[in-house]
Protein backbone atom coordinates (compact mmCIF):
# COMPACT_ATOMS: atom_id res chain seq x y z
CA UNK A 1 0.00 0.00 0.00
CA UNK A 2 1.39 3.36 -1.05
CA UNK A 3 0.55 6.48 0.99
CA UNK A 4 1.45 10.14 0.46
CA UNK A 5 0.30 13.14 2.48
CA UNK A 6 0.06 16.74 1.32
CA UNK A 7 -0.59 19.80 3.48
CA UNK A 8 -3.03 21.99 1.56
CA UNK A 9 -3.75 24.85 3.92
CA UNK A 10 -3.65 25.21 7.68
CA UNK A 11 -4.66 21.93 9.30
CA UNK A 12 -6.13 20.34 6.17
CA UNK A 13 -4.41 17.28 4.75
CA UNK A 14 -4.84 15.43 1.43
CA UNK A 15 -3.80 11.82 1.86
CA UNK A 16 -3.47 9.73 -1.30
CA UNK A 17 -3.71 5.97 -0.90
CA UNK A 18 -3.00 3.28 -3.48
CA UNK A 19 -4.06 -0.30 -2.70
CA UNK A 20 -2.61 -3.05 -4.94
CA UNK A 21 -5.03 -4.84 -7.23
CA UNK A 22 -3.77 -8.17 -5.86
CA UNK A 23 -5.12 -7.33 -2.40
CA UNK A 24 -8.53 -6.46 -3.82
CA UNK A 25 -8.65 -9.58 -6.01
CA UNK A 26 -7.60 -11.78 -3.09
CA UNK A 27 -10.37 -10.36 -0.86
CA UNK A 28 -12.92 -10.73 -3.68
CA UNK A 29 -11.92 -14.35 -4.33
CA UNK A 30 -12.18 -15.26 -0.63
CA UNK A 31 -15.59 -13.62 -0.38
CA UNK A 32 -16.87 -15.34 -3.54
CA UNK A 33 -15.74 -18.75 -2.25
CA UNK A 34 -17.69 -18.18 0.94
CA UNK A 35 -20.73 -17.08 -1.07
CA UNK A 36 -20.41 -20.11 -3.34
CA UNK A 37 -20.74 -22.52 -0.40
CA UNK A 38 -24.35 -21.54 0.14
CA UNK A 39 -25.41 -19.89 -3.15
CA UNK A 40 -28.66 -21.17 -4.68
CA UNK A 41 -28.58 -20.77 -8.43
CA UNK A 42 -30.98 -22.18 -11.00
CA UNK A 43 -29.71 -25.44 -12.50
CA UNK A 44 -27.25 -26.15 -9.68
CA UNK A 45 -27.53 -27.79 -6.30
CA UNK A 46 -26.93 -25.40 -3.36
CA UNK A 47 -23.21 -24.77 -3.01
CA UNK A 48 -22.30 -26.68 -6.17
CA UNK A 49 -22.26 -23.87 -8.78
CA UNK A 50 -18.89 -23.37 -10.54
CA UNK A 51 -16.81 -20.36 -9.47
CA UNK A 52 -17.19 -18.87 -12.96
CA UNK A 53 -20.98 -18.80 -12.53
CA UNK A 54 -20.69 -17.48 -8.97
CA UNK A 55 -18.45 -14.68 -10.24
CA UNK A 56 -20.90 -13.80 -13.03
CA UNK A 57 -23.81 -13.53 -10.58
CA UNK A 58 -22.14 -12.00 -7.54
CA UNK A 59 -18.80 -10.62 -8.68
CA UNK A 60 -19.86 -7.01 -9.18
CA UNK A 61 -21.72 -6.73 -5.86
CA UNK A 62 -18.95 -8.48 -3.91
CA UNK A 63 -16.27 -6.27 -5.50
CA UNK A 64 -18.18 -3.11 -4.54
CA UNK A 65 -18.52 -4.35 -0.95
CA UNK A 66 -14.84 -5.29 -0.77
CA UNK A 67 -13.70 -1.94 -2.18
CA UNK A 68 -15.89 -0.04 0.32
CA UNK A 69 -14.58 -2.06 3.26
CA UNK A 70 -10.99 -1.80 2.03
CA UNK A 71 -11.21 1.98 1.81
CA UNK A 72 -12.32 2.14 5.45
CA UNK A 73 -9.68 -0.34 6.57
CA UNK A 74 -6.79 1.09 4.58
CA UNK A 75 -7.72 4.64 5.59
CA UNK A 76 -7.26 3.62 9.25
CA UNK A 77 -4.02 1.80 8.37
CA UNK A 78 -2.67 4.82 6.48
CA UNK A 79 -3.54 7.19 9.34
CA UNK A 80 -1.60 4.96 11.73
CA UNK A 81 1.30 4.56 9.31
CA UNK A 82 1.64 8.33 8.88
CA UNK A 83 1.00 9.04 12.59
CA UNK A 84 -1.81 11.50 11.84
CA UNK A 85 -4.53 12.61 14.27
CA UNK A 86 -7.68 13.42 12.22
CA UNK A 87 -10.00 15.98 13.80
CA UNK A 88 -12.80 15.33 11.34
CA UNK A 89 -14.29 12.58 9.22
CA UNK A 90 -12.58 12.36 5.84
CA UNK A 91 -14.01 13.43 2.52
CA UNK A 92 -13.18 10.56 0.18
CA UNK A 93 -12.43 11.19 -3.46
CA UNK A 94 -12.07 7.77 -5.17
CA UNK A 95 -11.01 7.00 -8.72
CA UNK A 96 -13.20 4.61 -10.68
CA UNK A 97 -12.40 1.07 -9.59
CA UNK A 98 -11.66 -1.26 -12.49
CA UNK A 99 -11.09 -4.98 -12.12
CA UNK A 100 -7.40 -5.79 -12.23
CA UNK A 101 -6.39 -2.20 -11.43
CA UNK A 102 -5.09 -0.72 -8.17
CA UNK A 103 -7.55 1.08 -5.91
CA UNK A 104 -6.68 4.77 -5.73
CA UNK A 105 -8.41 7.31 -3.53
CA UNK A 106 -7.77 10.60 -1.77
CA UNK A 107 -8.91 11.34 1.78
CA UNK A 108 -9.26 15.02 2.72
CA UNK A 109 -9.50 15.86 6.43
CA UNK A 110 -8.28 18.20 9.17
CA UNK A 111 -5.81 17.18 11.85
CA UNK A 112 -5.44 18.30 15.43
CA UNK A 113 -2.86 21.04 15.96
CA UNK A 114 0.41 20.26 17.67
CA UNK A 115 0.14 21.70 21.19
CA UNK A 116 2.75 22.37 23.83
CA UNK A 117 1.50 24.33 26.82
CA UNK A 118 3.62 27.39 27.49
CA UNK A 119 3.51 30.57 29.53
CA UNK A 120 2.09 29.09 32.75
CA UNK A 121 4.84 30.54 34.93
CA UNK A 122 4.05 34.06 33.68
CA UNK A 123 0.33 33.85 34.47
CA UNK A 124 -0.85 35.84 37.51
CA UNK A 125 -4.24 35.33 39.12
CA UNK A 126 -5.90 37.13 42.02
CA UNK A 127 -7.50 34.88 44.62
CA UNK A 128 -10.41 36.63 46.33
CA UNK A 129 -10.57 35.84 50.05
CA UNK A 130 -13.18 36.64 52.69
CA UNK A 131 -14.38 35.72 56.17
CA UNK A 132 -18.09 35.16 56.67
CA UNK A 133 -19.22 37.47 59.48
CA UNK A 134 -22.47 37.73 61.44
CA UNK A 135 -23.68 40.60 59.25
CA UNK A 136 -23.42 38.34 56.20
CA UNK A 137 -25.60 35.73 57.88
CA UNK A 138 -28.06 38.43 58.93
CA UNK A 139 -28.41 39.55 55.32
CA UNK A 140 -28.95 35.96 54.21
CA UNK A 141 -31.65 35.50 56.85
CA UNK A 142 -33.39 38.63 55.55
CA UNK A 143 -33.29 37.20 52.04
CA UNK A 144 -34.85 33.99 53.33
CA UNK A 145 -37.55 36.00 55.11
CA UNK A 146 -38.33 37.86 51.89
CA UNK A 147 -38.67 34.55 50.06
CA UNK A 148 -41.47 33.60 52.45
CA UNK A 149 -43.02 37.04 52.72
CA UNK A 150 -46.75 37.67 52.34
CA UNK A 151 -48.47 40.78 50.95
CA UNK A 152 -51.08 42.84 52.79
CA UNK A 153 -53.28 45.48 51.19
CA UNK A 154 -52.85 49.01 52.49
CA UNK A 155 -54.86 52.21 51.99
CA UNK A 156 -52.03 54.58 51.10
CA UNK A 157 -49.82 55.66 48.22
CA UNK A 158 -47.25 53.14 46.99
CA UNK A 159 -43.70 53.56 48.21
CA UNK A 160 -40.39 51.79 47.65
CA UNK A 161 -40.69 48.04 48.28
CA UNK A 162 -44.50 48.04 48.02
CA UNK A 163 -46.28 45.87 45.47
CA UNK A 164 -48.83 47.42 43.14
CA UNK A 165 -51.29 45.42 41.04
CA UNK A 166 -52.04 47.29 37.83
CA UNK A 167 -53.66 47.16 34.41
CA UNK A 168 -51.69 48.98 31.73
CA UNK A 169 -51.54 49.64 28.01
CA UNK A 170 -49.02 51.49 25.87
CA UNK A 171 -48.75 52.94 22.39
CA UNK A 172 -46.02 54.30 20.16
CA UNK A 173 -47.25 56.87 17.64
CA UNK A 174 -50.77 55.69 18.42
CA UNK A 175 -50.01 52.02 17.68
CA UNK A 176 -49.86 49.11 20.13
CA UNK A 177 -46.83 46.81 20.16
CA UNK A 178 -45.79 43.41 21.53
CA UNK A 179 -45.95 43.43 25.34
CA UNK A 180 -47.65 46.81 25.45
CA UNK A 181 -50.52 45.74 27.72
CA UNK A 182 -51.24 43.65 30.78
CA UNK A 183 -53.98 42.99 33.32
CA UNK A 184 -53.61 42.52 37.08
CA UNK A 185 -49.81 42.62 36.79
CA UNK A 186 -48.04 42.62 40.20
CA UNK A 187 -45.03 44.96 40.28
CA UNK A 188 -42.74 45.40 43.29
CA UNK A 189 -41.56 49.00 43.40
CA UNK A 190 -37.79 49.26 43.17
CA UNK A 191 -36.92 45.67 42.22
CA UNK A 192 -36.01 46.56 38.62
CA UNK A 193 -38.78 44.44 37.10
CA UNK A 194 -39.84 47.29 34.80
CA UNK A 195 -37.98 50.01 32.90
CA UNK A 196 -36.90 53.01 35.04
CA UNK A 197 -39.41 55.38 33.39
CA UNK A 198 -42.24 52.90 34.01
CA UNK A 199 -41.25 52.55 37.69
CA UNK A 200 -41.08 56.36 37.97
CA UNK A 201 -44.56 56.62 36.49
CA UNK A 202 -45.97 54.45 39.29
CA UNK A 203 -44.31 56.38 42.11
CA UNK A 204 -46.88 57.30 44.76
CA UNK A 205 -49.83 55.69 42.94
CA UNK A 206 -52.86 54.66 45.04
CA UNK A 207 -55.56 52.00 44.65
CA UNK A 208 -58.25 53.18 42.22
CA UNK A 209 -55.96 55.80 40.65
CA UNK A 210 -55.26 56.01 36.91
CA UNK A 211 -52.48 57.99 35.27
CA UNK A 212 -50.55 58.44 32.00
CA UNK A 213 -46.79 58.74 31.61
CA UNK A 214 -44.07 58.43 28.91
CA UNK A 215 -41.54 55.59 28.83
CA UNK A 216 -38.32 55.86 26.83
CA UNK A 217 -36.87 52.51 25.70
CA UNK A 218 -33.05 52.36 25.97
CA UNK A 219 -30.99 52.41 22.78
CA UNK A 220 -29.70 48.91 23.59
CA UNK A 221 -33.17 47.48 24.37
CA UNK A 222 -33.40 43.75 23.51
CA UNK A 223 -36.33 44.33 21.12
CA UNK A 224 -34.66 46.25 18.30
CA UNK A 225 -37.96 47.62 16.96
CA UNK A 226 -38.53 49.43 20.28
CA UNK A 227 -34.97 50.58 21.02
CA UNK A 228 -34.69 54.34 21.46
CA UNK A 229 -38.42 54.95 21.02
CA UNK A 230 -40.85 56.66 23.41
CA UNK A 231 -44.16 55.05 24.36
CA UNK A 232 -47.14 56.62 26.13
CA UNK A 233 -48.57 54.35 28.82
CA UNK A 234 -51.84 54.43 30.72
CA UNK A 235 -52.00 52.56 34.03
CA UNK A 236 -54.74 51.98 36.59
CA UNK A 237 -53.95 50.66 40.05
CA UNK A 238 -56.14 47.93 41.54
CA UNK A 239 -54.32 47.65 44.88
CA UNK A 240 -51.26 48.67 46.89
CA UNK A 241 -49.72 46.00 49.13
CA UNK A 242 -46.94 46.07 51.70
CA UNK A 243 -44.58 43.22 52.40
CA UNK A 244 -45.02 41.30 55.66
CA UNK A 245 -41.95 39.32 56.71
CA UNK A 246 -42.30 36.18 58.86
CA UNK A 247 -40.91 36.08 62.39
CA UNK A 248 -37.61 34.30 62.99
CA UNK A 249 -39.28 31.61 65.12
CA UNK A 250 -39.32 27.81 65.22
CA UNK A 251 -41.94 27.66 62.47
CA UNK A 252 -39.70 29.69 60.18
CA UNK A 253 -36.69 27.47 60.96
CA UNK A 254 -38.74 24.32 60.30
CA UNK A 255 -39.69 25.69 56.88
CA UNK A 256 -35.98 25.48 56.01
CA UNK A 257 -35.53 21.97 57.37
CA UNK A 258 -34.37 22.85 60.90
CA UNK A 259 -36.84 21.15 63.23
CA UNK A 260 -34.61 21.18 66.31
CA UNK A 261 -32.11 23.72 67.57
CA UNK A 262 -34.05 26.76 66.41
CA UNK A 263 -32.44 29.91 65.07
CA UNK A 264 -28.96 29.06 66.32
CA UNK A 265 -28.94 25.79 64.36
CA UNK A 266 -30.34 27.54 61.26
CA UNK A 267 -27.61 30.19 61.42
CA UNK A 268 -24.99 27.45 61.66
CA UNK A 269 -26.36 25.66 58.59
CA UNK A 270 -26.58 28.95 56.70
CA UNK A 271 -22.92 29.64 57.49
CA UNK A 272 -21.92 26.19 56.20
CA UNK A 273 -23.87 26.68 52.97
CA UNK A 274 -22.42 30.16 52.52
CA UNK A 275 -18.90 28.80 53.04
CA UNK A 276 -19.50 26.18 50.33
CA UNK A 277 -20.86 28.80 47.93
CA UNK A 278 -17.94 31.11 48.73
CA UNK A 279 -15.36 28.41 47.98
CA UNK A 280 -17.13 27.55 44.70
CA UNK A 281 -17.16 31.22 43.70
CA UNK A 282 -13.48 31.62 44.52
CA UNK A 283 -12.59 28.55 42.47
CA UNK A 284 -14.73 29.80 39.57
CA UNK A 285 -12.90 33.14 39.70
CA UNK A 286 -9.48 31.47 39.69
CA UNK A 287 -10.49 29.13 36.88
CA UNK A 288 -11.86 31.97 34.76
CA UNK A 289 -8.71 34.06 35.16
CA UNK A 290 -6.50 31.06 34.42
CA UNK A 291 -8.35 29.98 31.28
CA UNK A 292 -8.49 33.51 29.85
CA UNK A 293 -4.72 33.87 30.15
CA UNK A 294 -4.03 30.30 29.05
CA UNK A 295 -5.78 31.05 25.75
CA UNK A 296 -3.92 34.33 25.35
CA UNK A 297 -0.53 32.70 25.84
CA UNK A 298 -1.32 29.64 23.71
CA UNK A 299 -2.97 30.84 20.50
CA UNK A 300 -4.17 27.85 18.49
CA UNK A 301 -5.11 27.04 14.94
CA UNK A 302 -8.40 25.23 15.52
CA UNK A 303 -9.93 22.68 13.13
CA UNK A 304 -13.00 24.23 11.49
CA UNK A 305 -14.82 20.91 11.79
CA UNK A 306 -14.56 21.00 15.61
CA UNK A 307 -15.90 24.55 15.71
CA UNK A 308 -18.80 23.57 13.46
CA UNK A 309 -19.61 20.61 15.73
CA UNK A 310 -19.58 22.83 18.82
CA UNK A 311 -21.78 25.44 17.11
CA UNK A 312 -24.28 22.71 16.21
CA UNK A 313 -24.33 21.50 19.82
CA UNK A 314 -24.86 25.04 21.12
CA UNK A 315 -27.65 25.66 18.60
CA UNK A 316 -29.36 22.43 19.68
CA UNK A 317 -29.07 23.37 23.38
CA UNK A 318 -30.47 26.84 22.65
CA UNK A 319 -33.40 25.33 20.75
CA UNK A 320 -34.22 23.07 23.72
CA UNK A 321 -34.16 26.03 26.11
CA UNK A 322 -36.36 28.07 23.79
CA UNK A 323 -38.76 25.21 23.06
CA UNK A 324 -37.98 25.30 19.32
CA UNK A 325 -38.33 22.03 17.40
CA UNK A 326 -38.05 23.27 13.82
CA UNK A 327 -34.34 23.43 12.86
CA UNK A 328 -35.18 26.09 10.30
CA UNK A 329 -35.93 28.39 13.25
CA UNK A 330 -32.63 27.69 15.03
CA UNK A 331 -30.61 30.74 16.11
CA UNK A 332 -28.00 31.68 13.48
CA UNK A 333 -24.68 29.88 13.73
CA UNK A 334 -22.80 33.20 13.69
CA UNK A 335 -24.20 33.99 17.14
CA UNK A 336 -22.27 31.05 18.61
CA UNK A 337 -19.04 31.13 16.61
CA UNK A 338 -16.88 33.14 19.03
CA UNK A 339 -17.96 31.17 22.08
CA UNK A 340 -17.62 27.87 20.20
CA UNK A 341 -14.07 28.78 19.16
CA UNK A 342 -13.21 29.55 22.80
CA UNK A 343 -14.73 26.30 24.08
CA UNK A 344 -12.93 24.16 21.54
CA UNK A 345 -9.62 25.96 22.10
CA UNK A 346 -9.84 25.52 25.86
CA UNK A 347 -10.84 21.89 25.42
CA UNK A 348 -7.73 21.22 23.34
CA UNK A 349 -5.49 22.92 25.90
CA UNK A 350 -7.06 21.10 28.85
CA UNK A 351 -6.77 17.75 27.04
CA UNK A 352 -3.09 18.46 26.37
CA UNK A 353 -2.52 19.08 30.09
CA UNK A 354 -4.32 15.83 30.95
CA UNK A 355 -2.20 13.96 28.40
CA UNK A 356 1.16 15.55 29.17
CA UNK A 357 0.72 15.16 32.94
CA UNK A 358 -0.76 11.67 32.57
CA UNK A 359 -3.71 12.59 34.74
CA UNK A 360 -6.35 10.01 35.64
CA UNK A 361 -9.73 10.68 37.20
CA UNK A 362 -9.42 10.55 40.98
CA UNK A 363 -11.94 8.00 42.28
CA UNK A 364 -12.68 9.92 45.47
CA UNK A 365 -13.36 13.12 43.52
CA UNK A 366 -15.59 11.21 41.10
CA UNK A 367 -17.58 9.84 44.05
CA UNK A 368 -17.93 13.35 45.54
CA UNK A 369 -19.04 14.72 42.19
CA UNK A 370 -21.68 11.99 41.90
CA UNK A 371 -22.94 12.83 45.40
CA UNK A 372 -23.21 16.51 44.45
CA UNK A 373 -25.22 15.65 41.33
CA UNK A 374 -27.51 13.23 43.17
CA UNK A 375 -28.13 15.57 46.11
CA UNK A 376 -30.19 17.86 43.88
CA UNK A 377 -32.85 15.15 43.35
CA UNK A 378 -35.62 13.84 45.59
CA UNK A 379 -34.25 10.27 45.40
CA UNK A 380 -30.43 10.58 45.40
CA UNK A 381 -29.90 6.82 45.56
CA UNK A 382 -31.87 6.27 42.39
CA UNK A 383 -29.79 8.89 40.57
CA UNK A 384 -26.55 7.33 41.81
CA UNK A 385 -27.71 3.95 40.54
CA UNK A 386 -28.60 5.45 37.16
CA UNK A 387 -25.13 6.96 36.78
CA UNK A 388 -23.06 4.03 38.06
CA UNK A 389 -24.91 1.58 35.81
CA UNK A 390 -24.42 3.72 32.68
CA UNK A 391 -20.82 3.75 31.31
CA UNK A 392 -21.58 6.78 29.11
CA UNK A 393 -22.86 8.89 32.01
CA UNK A 394 -19.97 7.80 34.23
CA UNK A 395 -17.52 8.76 31.48
CA UNK A 396 -18.99 12.27 31.41
CA UNK A 397 -18.59 12.64 35.18
CA UNK A 398 -15.02 11.34 35.05
CA UNK A 399 -14.22 13.82 32.27
CA UNK A 400 -15.58 16.70 34.37
CA UNK A 401 -13.38 15.60 37.27
CA UNK A 402 -10.36 15.21 34.98
CA UNK A 403 -10.85 18.72 33.59
CA UNK A 404 -10.93 20.13 37.12
CA UNK A 405 -7.80 18.17 38.01
CA UNK A 406 -6.09 19.72 34.97
CA UNK A 407 -7.18 23.19 36.08
CA UNK A 408 -5.96 22.51 39.62
CA UNK A 409 -2.60 21.36 38.29
CA UNK A 410 -2.27 24.48 36.14
CA UNK A 411 -3.22 26.72 39.06
CA UNK A 412 -0.34 25.14 40.96
CA UNK A 413 2.06 26.41 38.28
CA UNK A 414 0.92 30.05 38.21
CA UNK A 415 1.42 32.99 40.55
CA UNK A 416 -1.49 33.59 42.95
CA UNK A 417 -2.04 36.70 45.04
CA UNK A 418 -4.67 36.94 47.76
CA UNK A 419 -7.21 39.71 47.27
CA UNK A 420 -9.13 40.34 50.53
CA UNK A 421 -12.78 41.23 49.93
CA UNK A 422 -16.12 40.99 51.67
CA UNK A 423 -18.40 38.00 51.21
CA UNK A 424 -21.01 40.06 49.33
CA UNK A 425 -18.36 41.51 47.01
CA UNK A 426 -17.06 38.07 46.07
CA UNK A 427 -20.51 36.63 45.50
CA UNK A 428 -21.26 39.44 43.07
CA UNK A 429 -17.77 39.27 41.57
CA UNK A 430 -17.48 38.12 37.97
CA UNK A 431 -14.27 36.27 37.25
Amino acid sequence: MLVSVETTQGLERRMKVQVPAERIDSEVDQRLRRVGKSAKLKGFRPGKAPMKVIRQHYGGEVRRDVVGELMQRTYAEAIGQEKLRPASNPRIEADEVTEGKDLRYTAVFEVYPEIKIKGLSSIKVNKPTADIVDEDIDRMLENLRRQRATWQKVERAAGEGDRVVIDFSGRIDGETFAGSSGEKVPIVRGDGQMLPDFEKGLNGISAGESRSFPVVFPDDYHAADLAGKTAEFEASCESVEQQVLPELDDEFCAAYGVKEGGLEKLRKEIRQNMQTELEQKIQASLKGQLLDQLLQKNPLEIPAALIDQEIHTMQHDAMKRMGIKDHNQAPPSEAFEEQARRRVGLGLLINEIIKSQQLEADKERVARRLDQIASGFSDPQQILQAYTSNPGMMSQVEMMVLEQQAVDWALGQVKQSDQPRSFSEIMDFEA
